[in-house]
């Protein structure tokens, strides 16, 4: 018998090229997952796919039923979100707010598939750099926001794990640092720090780096948009500190370096932040997996919580 955990499984091992990953994106051990491709070969008496591969090279009876996954995983999703809209009798709202300037590389494009997939909820998106959203969410007048700066002492908020990242240091190509892998906080003491117009506090390289070193850095200059900041940093003007996923299409052009924060690499997790009373509506459930596919579909180097 063929079920809905393999078929989903098989999806997710062609997606991410890993059975680590694939894993992750499950909530499954690395041993878990294994053993239920082995039960499925098993069951049918031949291999899936081709263990050690590089990349990652499927069977004909793999390839088969990716075939009959892609057919059917997509009309089991929209199966469940009708019977969602059936349980629900009714169209919610979703005012949403972000701390994240980089977060947009992936947000617009959640919310053009879940508006397809939701006609009937209710988006609004406000920007979350020039107020505190968090209190705002308490309030009532926002309903998700995406923070990977989670405030506990607010009560009745929710933090939803979407996914984990590596915050990185861009440095031009020709900077004195460029060559190493890492830096330590006291690489950092003459440099320009660029960064968004948000509180030190919200910003990891600070909140997490350099401040429980006790280092400052020469100086700080704030810029809005990301692309900017990579500009000003490849004319030598200072350095940023930004997600991996936000840096990868520099990378790829060769415009900028990318370094390590600390030799083990400074890890974060962006959340969806929610009031508690929403956790049982539909839309908002879909609306994490709707973000969840998105990212692992379209950015590098992230990782499952």
């Amino acid at each position: 018998m063929i079920e809905l955990r393999h078929l989903k499984a098989l999806a997710l091992l062609r997606e991410t090229g890993s059975m680590v990953r694939a894993a992750e994106r499950m909530h499954l051990t690395q041993s878990a997952l294994s053993h239920l491709f082995r039960e499925l070969e098993d069951r049918h008496e031949q291999a899936l796919f081709v263990r050690k591969s590089r990349p990652l090279r499927f069977t004909s009876a793999g390839l088969r039923l990716l075939q009959l996954a892609d057919n059917v995983l997509p009309q089991v999703a929209v199966a469940q979100r009708d019977l969602a809209r059936l349980a629900s009798g009714q169209a919610g709202r979703l005012n949403i707010a972000i701390e994240c300037h980089s977060c947009y590389q992936w947000l617009m494009p959640t919310l053009d598939a879940y508006r397809d997939d939701w006609p009937e909820v209710e988006l609004d998106l406000s920007s979350g750099f020039h107020f505190a959203p968090l209190p705002a969410l308490v309030r009532g007048d926002l309903d998700l926001v995406v923070t990977s700066n989670p405030d506990e002492s607010l009560k009745g908020i929710h933090y939803e794990p979407l996914f984990s990242f590596e915050m990185c240091l861009a440095v031009s190509r020709k900077h004195a640092l460029a060559e190493k892998k890492w830096v330590t906080p006291e690489d950092l003491t003459d440099e320009i720090q660029i960064t968004y117009p948000v509180e030190r506090e919200r910003l990891d390289v600070f909140q997490h780096f350099l401040e429980p070193a006790s280092i400052e850095p020469a100086d700080i200059r704030t810029v809005e948009l990301t692309v900017m900041m990579v500009q000003l940093v490849v004319s030598g003007r200072g350095v940023c500190a930004l997600p991996n996923w936000a840096l990868h299409e520099y990378l790829q052009k060769g415009f900028v370096s990318q370094l390590r924060l600390g030799k083990e690499g400074l890890w974060s997790t962006l959340y969806a932040a929610v009031r508690e009373e929403m956790l049982e509506q539909a839309f908002l459930r879909d609306f994490f997996e709707t973000a969840r596919n998105t990212c692992f579909g379209s950015l590098n180097g992230i990782r499952g919580i």
